[in-house]
């Protein structure tokens, strides 16, 4: 029998159209820093558009007075620095002042590239929507990849601090979950094991709320 043949086909490869469609950076992503960890993964395809009105924003908080907020400004740009440096595709769009508010152009800049805006403001990313342009939350992504828990499961977490009512200790999971035990800030600095009583669920995340069963070792 004669072996197999295979034929090239006369159709070309179609390119990918994900990879084309333009990512248009807000600044609160840049100040959150956890997008450079996405893109160095290659979880965000596409050229990433820094544009020069977030930019000014960033350079405003950056020269702030407000020691904590200068230091969030910084950091947006340290962000904006290194992802140019992860990723040759990174466009850093010049703009002129307008007057019209950094969101709105936002969204527009985003629309007129047929492309989707990264964020993590949850009323940019309701406007952006309702105007029909596609919005990737950072916000989201944290949400869908945390470690599922449900009331009953046990946990172990390390209580670092205390929570807003007295009594309360707050942990965290691997994940970055923020899990608040009732009754735990007598185990403050120690390891214990606790089960998960309750979990409520908002536009802002979930908060999560267990009980200590008992201290390691």
């Amino acid at each position: 029998m004669k072996p197999l043949s295979f034929m090239p086909s006369s159709k070309p490869a179609l390119a990918d159209p994900h990879r084309l469609i333009p990512k248009v950076l807000d600044t609160n992503v840049l100040i959150d820093g956890r997008i450079l960890d996405i893109v160095k993964a290659g979880f965000l395809e596409g050229p990433l558009v820094v544009p020069g009105f977030v930019l000014d924003e960033l350079r405003h908080i950056a020269d702030s007075t407000d020691s904590l907020r200068r230091q969030r400004g910084r950091r947006g740009l340290d962000v904006v620095e290194a992802l140019r440096a992860a990723r040759a595709d990174v466009e850093i769009r010049p703009s002129s002042p307008s007057g019209v508010a950094v969101d709105v152009q936002l969204i527009d800049l985003a629309e007129s590239l047929g492309g989707k805006v990264v964020t993590n403001d949850l009323n940019l990313s309701k406007v952006a929507r309702i105007r029909g342009v596609e919005v990737l939350s950072i916000h989201e992504l944290a949400q869908a990849v945390q470690i599922p828990v449900l009331p009953g499961d046990a946990i172990e977490l390390q209580i670092i601090r205390d929570g807003k009512v007295h009594g309360q200790g707050v942990g965290y999971l691997d994940d970055g979950t923020m899990i608040v035990v009732e009754g735990g800030r007598k185990f403050i600095g120690q390891k214990i094991h606790a089960v998960i009583t309750k979990i409520l669920q908002n536009e802002a995340g979930r908060m999560i709320f267990a009980k200590p069963q008992q201290r390691f070792g």
